[in-house]
């Protein structure tokens, strides 16, 4: 059983008034929702391999914009974490390290998931008729599906508790929750 009184204490610490805070929400939930919107529109219409001259130009492009954006969102989320408090409790040692072992895991899976796919694979290729040989099936895809967006999680869950912070763990929930209904969008 899940101790509501335990979370309400935890989450008392988050002002989620905060403009720093909210940009942080929109800015997570607006990635997922601006890569599949787009690609979804270039399958229909090839509008942007036209204007690009290329496919491959084109999914370049998109993925360039995806990085930028991504830099964005974790700008965002560090900025919303900082502005908050942090949860006393949690400012030790062992949470700082669990948070990095974490955030290493996280970082191994969304790696070695680029690796493995390449760049258009990675970025949406499929959806400007780049299609790979066959299906990626070696690791991390052997251990989970959608290892790149489940490692970005594990990612901002460790930088969470590297911070010890309660605006950063609800931010992760944002997080969390944006690539389910991603998954459920591109499934």
């Amino acid at each position: 059983q899940v101790d509501v009184a335990a979370m309400v204490r935890l989450f008392g610490y988050v002002d989620v008034t905060d403009t720093g805070f909210i940009v942080a929400v929109l800015s997570i939930a607006f990635n997922p929702l601006f890569w599949n919107v787009v690609a979804r529109w270039e399958h229909k219409t090839q509008a942007l391999s036209r204007v690009f001259g290329s496919p491959r130009a084109a999914c370049y492009c998109l993925g360039a914009v995806i990085l930028l954006l991504n830099c964005v969102r974790s700008h965002c989320f560090t900025e919303a974490m900082k502005s908050q408090p942090k949860l006393e409790g949690w400012d030790h040692h062992w949470t700082y390290y669990s948070g990095l072992a974490i955030s290493a895991v996280g970082t191994l899976f969304v790696i070695s998931s680029f690796l493995a796919l390449g760049f258009t694979g990675t970025f949406l290729g499929d959806y400007f008729g780049i299609l790979m040989e066959e299906k990626v099936t070696s690791f991390p895809f052997s251990v989970l599906d959608n290892p790149m967006y489940w490692g970005s999680t594990a990612v901002y869950l460790g930088w969470s508790l590297m911070h010890a912070s309660p605006a950063g763990l609800l931010l992760t929930a944002v997080v969390a929750i944006s690539y389910t209904i991603a998954v459920l969008y591109e499934g």
